[in-house]
């Protein structure tokens, strides 16, 4: 297993949000991105989780509220990892895939 601090993963977190495509970061309205060391109990391998309204379900009301939550897991990260460019390209992968505009984005991707 791959070891590192939860400050040191937090760098590669923000390493690997600098690398999300400018379409998708620009759908990316009013989240925030956490680090936690273990997912819940019930979900031992799950390596990020999105918790809020996706923008495909935000409407007038959706103003003046908390921030929504990724939260990306440390140690199913750090698990699954050889390198540190591996936990970047795979924090990547997952703050994309638990972006709450994401199902949005991928009707936005350029073909070709």
């Amino acid at each position: 297993m791959l070891e590192m601090t939860r400050e040191e993963l937090e760098e590669l977190v923000a390493e690997a949000l600098d690398r999300i495509p400018p379409e998708l970061t620009r759908l990316m309205d009013n989240v925030a991105v956490f680090v936690e060391d273990e997912p819940p109990a019930d979900d031992p391998e799950l390596l990020g989780l999105y918790e809020g309204t996706p923008l495909t379900d935000r409407g007038e009301w959706y103003a003046g509220v908390l921030p929504d939550r990724i939260t990306i897991y440390r140690g199913p990260t750090l698990r699954m990892c050889e390198t540190r460019e591996d936990v970047v390209a795979e924090t990547e992968v997952t703050a994309v895939q638990d972006t709450p505009s994401y199902t949005s984005f991928v009707g936005l991707l350029p073909v070709g």
